[in-house]
């Protein structure tokens, strides 16, 4: 990370919000935190949607993996929840409800039977080669184990796209790519398409938009501590319905994948180079779509921001959001699937903000 201080940018605004009516959707590493964030406050959310993202503490899988906790977590993650050699050694969803029901019990997450009535879109690319196919099923199997009503559930595996999230935007990369940004053109704007099925009756998407972009200080929400690795500052966009009229809003949490927050740099050695920064860290929150259809709909779109480490203490070059368990205190006994998690209560707490809570 740079040795600079940052500037503070303002703190993030509350506006007139029903908090009742919120979601998420993420794509890849976004994805596996939709999961988790889902799970973890499901008295808050209506719907998730999952692009190319496994289940629940997917990375627990097989505790056997390595004679290190933390070893074990990090090569589940690599190969059982992405790349498992055969679908038979990929994530066992029966063990991961066994395990979501205890961690509910033990009071680290919402009540399981919050989802049965929840929409639940689910998508993998074909042509993906970096999350498998089988994997993203297992994360629909694993919420029709949890209760969710199958009517509910869109499960899309027949679009022969690679590891992204789809566009229409023509400077995108091609519908099979497997590479940066991770966003593909495909002809249609999937978080449209995510947005219209957790969402009844929406209209159509924007053609001009009315709002703004804000910018705000994320650090108050993990309280600037570096575990969290996640970048100074995050975004929303807020309709001019919503910010001038004060008409009440939903709010959608929008999570980007590894390599595509604001402040994604590579790193060499350890260290960021700076001088080499990638010019495409913007457009998850600018030109995914989001926007469009909730400038239309009053709704407000939230884009928390992961920032890559490479240090002593985190190691995350990639600027993932954690499902395997790297911003943990302990890291014997991670808590990256709780409430208590630092990026779970942190994106949380955005979240009641804008509602005025």
């Amino acid at each position: 990370m740079p040795s600079e201080t940052p500037p503070k940018a303002p703190p993030l605004p509350s506006f007139s919000v029903d908090l009742t009516q919120s979601s998420v959707s993420g794509l890849s590493s976004g994805a596996f935190m939709t999961v988790q964030l889902h799970l973890a406050h499901s008295a808050t959310f209506v719907g998730a949607g999952v692009v190319a993202g496994g289940p629940y503490r997917c990375a627990e899988t097989f505790r056997g993996a390595a004679a290190i906790t933390e070893d074990a977590w990090t090569l589940n993650a690599l190969y059982m929840c992405m790349n498992p050699l055969i679908p038979q050694s990929g994530p066992d969803p029966a063990k991961l409800v066994r395990m979501a029901r205890q961690t509910a019990r033990d009071g680290l997450i919402d009540p399981v039977e919050n989802l049965a009535d929840d929409k639940l879109y689910i998508f993998t690319g074909s042509a993906d080669s970096v999350v498998e196919s089988s994997v993203v099923d297992t994360t629909r199997r694993f919420y029709e184990m949890l209760g969710v009503r199958p009517d509910n559930m869109l499960f899309d595996d027949r679009v022969p796209a690679g590891h992204s999230l789809i566009t229409d935007n023509p400077e995108d990369n091609p519908l099979d790519a497997n590479r940066p940004p991770y966003l593909n053109n495909g002809g249609f704007f999937q978080s449209q398409t995510i947005l219209n099925h957790l969402y009844d009756g929406l209209k159509k998407p924007s053609e001009r938009l009315s709002g703004r972009i804000v910018r705000f200080d994320q650090t108050e929400f993990f309280d600037s501590d570096p575990r969290a690795s996640m970048s100074p500052y995050a975004y929303i966009y807020v309709p001019e319905s919503v910010q001038k009229k004060g008409k009440a809003a939903r709010i959608h949490i929008a999570l980007h994948g590894c390599t595509q927050g604001y402040a994604f740099v590579n790193f060499v050695n350890g260290q960021p180079d700076l001088q080499n920064s990638v010019p495409y860290g913007n457009r998850y929150f600018t030109t995914t779509g989001y926007n469009e259809i909730a400038d239309a709909n009053d709704m407000i779109v939230l884009y928390p921001q992961a920032q890559g480490t490479d240090d002593g203490k985190v190691q995350n070059p990639e600027g993932c959001w954690d499902w395997w368990g790297y911003s943990a205190k302990n890291a014997e006994a991670p808590d990256y699937y709780s409430k208590n998690a630092i990026q779970i209560n942190a994106i949380y707490r955005m979240l009641q903000r804008l509602g005025g809570q």
